[in-house]
């Protein structure tokens, strides 16, 4: 009865070993176009208040943008969650970088843990829930896709506030993408 548990807990193990020392579990490098957006109406095609109220409801947003023009803006990524810049954390090395915040990340107990930020693209080559790593942003989660972002090459990552989306402007960076299966490559679905 032992020695089978210990056979099957062997072949657990040598299976675990050979899938990460096949590339199951490596990282692809990857040169992308990373672009940068914010909830603004400018980054995301809104304007407040409609002409059908004469302008009066500045408290709701409606799309101008083609793909929905004059519905109400939510607010919500394709899919379906708010968007949200990258969070390092308490045990991070920005807490290295900025000791001044490390007694905000302890006080707010929602700081502690890490958090993945909003990326958009293309969700023909990236399927919603694809964790991508920029160098500069930090891990991100593609959760949105955008209009403009089209093809393997782009991304675009969001920002809290748009003066921070001016200064990242577009950039081309080397990405990471976590457990990419080596030899599938990223070309156009036939």
């Amino acid at each position: 009865m032992i020695s089978g548990t210990v056979t099957v807990a062997h072949a657990t193990l040598c299976l675990l070993i050979l899938a990460v020392a096949s590339g199951c579990a490596g990282m692809e490098t990857r040169e992308m176009e990373v672009t940068a957006y914010c909830g603004c109406g400018e980054c995301c095609g809104w304007e407040r208040g409609s002409w059908k109220f004469l302008k009066l409801d500045v408290w709701n947003r409606y799309v101008t943008a083609d793909w929905g023009k004059g519905r109400r803006y939510t607010g919500k990524t394709a899919g379906g969650t708010r968007p949200h810049p990258p969070r390092p954390g308490l045990f991070s090395r920005d807490s290295l970088r900025r000791p001044w915040m490390v007694p905000v990340r302890i006080l707010l107990p929602w700081n502690i843990q890490p958090r993945k930020g909003t990326l958009a693209a293309d969700t023909d080559f990236y399927p919603f829930g694809t964790e991508i790593y920029v160098p500069g942003w930090g891990w991100g989660v593609v959760e949105d896709r955008g209009s403009a972002i089209k093809g393997p090459d782009s991304l675009d990552a969001f920002f809290r506030f748009h003066y921070q989306t001016e200064r990242w402007g577009r950039q081309r960076l080397e990405v990471k993408i976590p457990n990419a299966v080596e030899g599938a490559s990223l070309e156009e679905n036939p």
